[in-house]
């Protein structure tokens, strides 16, 4: 499932607001502040109508669990701050399971996934009720996880990254090792390099929880 390219509409905010040339996760730091300040008053629903946000047109799941929570996040800005930001097309992919095994994250939180991994059962307790009861019932996380390409970084690397839900990830891999319910293949969003192709309508899962 791909995302759409940006209308003319949207463009034209690109370069009214001097982004035509790309955005960077540091040229977020002004909304970042005004949201943490209370200026948008922590609210998700006006975060993503912002000139800014809305100028990239990715898929609301995604600008919520990567730049509405982590957009000033100290590690993100030193592991994704050079990825231009207008050149990542995002798609919702079915991923095998064992494709989860040794995915890195980002540098900064390198070895987290393995922490949650040790402990599956606890960091699913520790969510509400429904996130159990999904693993337990289908053997998948209730919110898809956001993974990268790892060419975005580097492009002379391969594979994927995961970029958030390294929670999500860990709990997969340890219920993996421990013999619990997991199911075969997971959805997760992907984001790729270069524009977004296609027309597809975005599934709306922003606000779930994880």
């Amino acid at each position: 499932m791909d995302f759409p390219h940006a209308p003319p509409d949207v463009l034209g905010v690109k370069d009214e607001l001097g982004l035509a040339g790309g955005m960077k996760l540091g040229d977020l730091s002004p909304l970042m502040a005004s949201c943490r300040a209370g200026g948008l008053n922590h609210d998700y629903d006006r975060f993503r109508i912002d000139p800014v946000a809305a100028s990239l047109q990715w898929p609301d799941d995604v600008l919520e669990q990567f730049l509405f929570d982590f957009g000033d996040n100290a590690a993100f800005l030193r592991d994704y701050g050079s990825i231009d930001l207008h050149e990542m097309r995002w798609r919702l992919e079915t991923i095998p399971a064992a494709d989860f095994n040794g995915m890195p994250t980002g540098e900064s939180d390198a070895g987290c996934i393995e922490s949650f991994a040790e402990n599956p059962v606890h960091w699913v307790k520790v969510r509400p009720p429904e996130v159990g009861r999904h693993w337990e019932e289908h053997g998948t996380w209730l919110r898809p996880p956001l993974l990268i390409d790892r060419g975005l970084l580097d492009p002379s690397t391969s594979g994927l990254q995961v970029l958030e839900g390294r929670t999500r990830v860990g709990v997969l891999r340890g219920r993996l090792r421990e013999g619990l319910h997991v199911a075969s293949h997971h959805q997760a969003w992907v984001g790729h390099p270069g524009a977004a192709p296609g027309t597809e309508n975005r599934p709306n899962t922003a606000g779930q929880t994880c």
